[in-house]
């Protein structure tokens, strides 16, 4: 057999055989979640809040409504900027009390 049909019969059978990778594209890696966001969204109508920092983005908030539906809220409007910093009290507290 001639060593080059040998190599690419090789090449192809570690090619069939081996795991399929699980990373992503860089095209969708560096894409942040948030293209844009809101700035009055009434707080009665959050369920949970989601926080995401990434290298690639700026710090992103996702706020999941009651009616399902996820937008991204603004981290400078003011009171998710209250409703942090009482959670970082919070932790603060809990910490030196431990």
């Amino acid at each position: 057999m001639d060593v080059k049909l040998l190599a690419l019969v090789a090449a192809l059978t570690v090619m069939t055989y081996a795991p399929p990778s699980q990373a992503k594209p860089i095209s969708l890696v560096e894409r942040c979640y948030c293209r844009s966001t809101v700035n009055n969204l009434p707080r009665a109508y959050i369920r949970e809040l989601r926080f995401i920092h990434t290298p690639n983005c700026p710090f992103q908030v996702i706020a999941k409504l009651k009616s399902n539906k996820e937008v991204c809220v603004n981290p400078e409007v003011r009171w998710l900027q209250q409703y942090l910093k009482n959670a970082i009290n919070k932790m603060k507290k809990a910490k030196q009390g431990n």
